[in-house]
């Protein structure tokens, strides 16, 4: 498996905490060890956001990211689960 950053989540990555960074950090290691594991409550969206997943950064902030092609995924945002889903 591939792992891309869109611009837009490169953009949000660097203004959110760094404490919040770090997590991600960690799931992303988890995630590419194994992308079920139950730490990361991986799900497919739905309406407006159908064709994307999400994976939990922390208990209120996400990762959404989607299949670019069969071996790569580009993570395209992360913010609390408020933000990303009004």
């Amino acid at each position: 498996m591939r792992i891309e950053f869109h611009r837009t989540f490169k953009r949000r990555h660097k203004k959110i905490p760094l404490k919040i960074r770090s997590q991600f950090e960690e799931r992303l290691r988890i995630f590419e060890r194994d992308s079920w594991s139950p730490l990361l409550n991986n799900h497919e969206l739905t309406g407006d956001r159908d064709g994307e997943w999400s994976i939990n950064v922390t208990g209120d902030w996400r990762a959404i990211y989607m299949w670019r092609d069969e071996e790569t995924i580009v993570f395209i945002d992360i913010d609390t689960h408020s933000e990303l889903y009004k």
